[in-house]
């Protein structure tokens, strides 16, 4: 089931995080900085387009979500669909934004092992196979919503995910670049490169999760002795 269907639900408040006082803060997973506090009325219309888009999603897949569609499934004008969301790519990662708020809450606040209270390389393991069956489930929606590549990298979600990482590594080897190895261990969770791997090149999740591990050990140096 799509995480999209509940995008209108109300998100309890995040847990306090429980890092070390010098970890970097992580970043909001929402609406940017600039965008003003929605009234009642707004928020149920912007509620109301995501649960029509969400059900175009259900009965025609992600392809079937355009401006055009949702308004008309909303009973909008197709206007309102671009005030609210800019573009399509707007509205996709706004159907994506639940999710990425309930995955920042598990790893900020969650239990562990992907939540604080375990190891830092155990968590960082956790992440990697979190993010991997989110983006299994999500895939579709996940490609279609992809920043354009100049904006890629910087959209909140992902700098919210690298921040964490980045974190992790600090704990495991405090001497490296761990911005650097950050960003490597991240292109393994790339939807597009999860795509490739299990669609066109037929490989089953399982060896994407333990390929994960591996790639965390040898990185970190943490491999168990065999």
């Amino acid at each position: 089931m799509l995480y999209a269907v509940f995008m209108s639900s109300v998100l309890p408040p995040l847990p306090q995080p429980q890092e070390p006082f010098d970890a970097p803060q992580l970043l909001e997973v929402g609406p940017a900085p600039e965008e003003p506090c929605l009234r009642a009325d707004a928020a149920r219309n912007r509620a109301r387009l995501l649960e029509a888009a969400a059900r175009l999603i259900a009965e025609h897949g992600v392809a079937g979500v355009t401006m055009e569609a949702v308004a008309a499934a909303a009973e909008v004008g197709k206007g309102t669909v671009f005030r609210r969301f800019g573009d399509r790519t707007g509205l996709l990662m706004a159907l994506l934004d639940h999710s990425s708020r309930q995955l920042q809450a598990d790893f900020l606040g969650g239990p562990p092992p992907l939540g604080p209270g375990a190891p830092a390389v155990e968590r960082l393991r956790a992440f990697g196979v979190a993010v991997l069956y989110r983006s299994a489930e999500q895939l579709d929606l996940q490609l279609a919503a992809q920043p354009e590549p100049t904006r890629r990298y910087a959209n909140p979600p992902m700098q919210a995910l690298r921040t964490h990482v980045t974190m992790l590594l600090r704990q495991i080897e405090p001497g490296a670049d761990c911005e650097l190895l950050a960003q490597t261990l991240l292109a393994y969770l790339d939807p597009a490169q999860i795509h490739h791997l299990t669609r066109q090149c037929g490989m089953s999740m399982e060896r994407l999760e333990a390929g994960w591990t591996d790639l965390v050990d040898r990185v970190t140096r943490t491999a168990p002795p065999r």
